[in-house]
């Protein structure tokens, strides 16, 4: 059992700007206002697939949190984590043998 559910004045309104806007120059009112009517009955498809999208949406989730099992108070401990932050030896490298480079140098042009 479908109901016709009347297209709200915002839905009428944004359709007959539709259909003014694509209008051809020869084209008489009524065949603008059939236009508009199209349109309207379009955007009515729309938002009722969308709707009808929702609730299933809705459906489904609703389903899933009846599935999961409720966290028990055991599961509320806390969890520690190490983060540990491993650097690459390659700048450590390169910085001691600039060191060692600068070294060298220094004790080669004192005297």
């Amino acid at each position: 059992m479908t109901r016709y559910q009347k297209p709200s004045p915002q839905t009428q309104e944004d359709a007959l700007k539709i259909a003014k806007s694509i209008q051809r120059p020869a084209q008489t009112k009524e065949q603008t206002k059939l236009i508009a009517h199209g349109i309207q009955q379009g955007i009515d498809l729309y938002k009722k697939q969308q709707k009808e999208k929702a609730r299933e949406l809705n459906k489904k989730l609703k389903k899933v949190t009846q599935q999961k099992p409720q966290p028990a108070a055991a599961d509320d401990r806390e969890i520690e984590t190490y983060i540990v932050y491993r650097q690459h030896w390659l700048p450590w490298t390169l910085l001691l043998l600039t060191w060692l480079g600068v070294g060298i140098y220094i004790l080669n042009h004192k005297g």
